[in-house]
């Protein structure tokens, strides 16, 4: 019986060795076989169609920041501003009304002084006035936004266009194997497939963030220039101090 058990104990000994020994060996494999691929070596398996997108990216990044500062621009306002035209206008300053108007040189007060030139003519006509100088300053600052909502719908449709090629090269490549399929043979056009995929929604998501929230601050502001147009309406209609 103990001649017995130590025949086990070595069989068990010899069965770890043997293991460790296949440990040993598998780790510098395993170490061999790992493959590091950049961001920039993924993009070229995208083709030219990720070269489309970045021109896109490059865009839509460049007429948001554009569009944002003047917007944010736009936005400032004096707080005396129209405090200073009440003044002007009770005192029977018009000149010097229209010369402060001058000098912010902001859409709100363009419309202002729109107002102010046609001081003496109906209310009707003045408000109207008003109201066209209000459309015209909010369509220059809604310039390029139109491209970068197509962007934001284009980029993924474009990026599916490039799933659609990969995968019809792939299955090309595999048409031409015959027998001989090999994943190397087919991951040239999966590669293509999932890159494009990828990098098409990534530009959408941007690009259409970044439009809604231009659309977000251009709303803002037109607020603020219905508000100012309607104090203006109301000094004209005050009585004069």
């Amino acid at each position: 019986m103990l001649l017995n058990f130590a025949m086990l104990q070595d069989a068990a000994n010899q069965t770890l060795t043997s293991l460790n020994q296949v440990q040993t060996t598998a780790q510098p494999d395993a170490a061999a076989g790992e493959i590091s691929l950049s961001i920039w070596e993924l993009t070229l398996k995208g083709g030219w169609i990720m070269g489309v997108l970045a021109i896109m990216s490059i865009i839509a990044i460049y007429i948001f920041v554009e569009r944002y500062l003047a917007i944010l621009q736009a936005s400032k306002e004096d707080r005396n501003f129209m405090n200073n035209i009440r003044d002007f206008i009770h005192h029977g300053r018009v000149d010097a009304a229209i010369a402060l108007c001058k000098a912010q040189s902001s859409p709100i007060s363009r419309m202002i002084e729109k107002g102010l030139q046609r001081l003496g003519k109906p209310l009707n006509d003045i408000n109207a006035a008003i109201e066209n100088v209000g459309k015209l300053e909010v369509s220059r600052l809604e310039k390029n936004i139109a491209g970068l909502a197509t962007i934001a719908g284009a980029a993924p449709m474009l990026g599916f266009l490039g799933t659609v090629i990969g995968m019809i090269t792939a299955f090309y490549d595999m048409s031409m194997a015959g027998n001989n399929v090999d994943i190397v043979v087919l991951s040239s056009g999966i590669y293509q497939a999932m890159v494009t995929t990828v990098g098409g929604l990534i530009v959408g998501i941007v690009a259409y963030v970044c439009y809604n929230v231009l659309v977000a601050r251009i709303e803002k502001l037109v607020f603020i220039l219905e508000a100012r147009a309607t104090d203006f309406m109301d000094i004209l209609q005050e009585p004069a101090a």
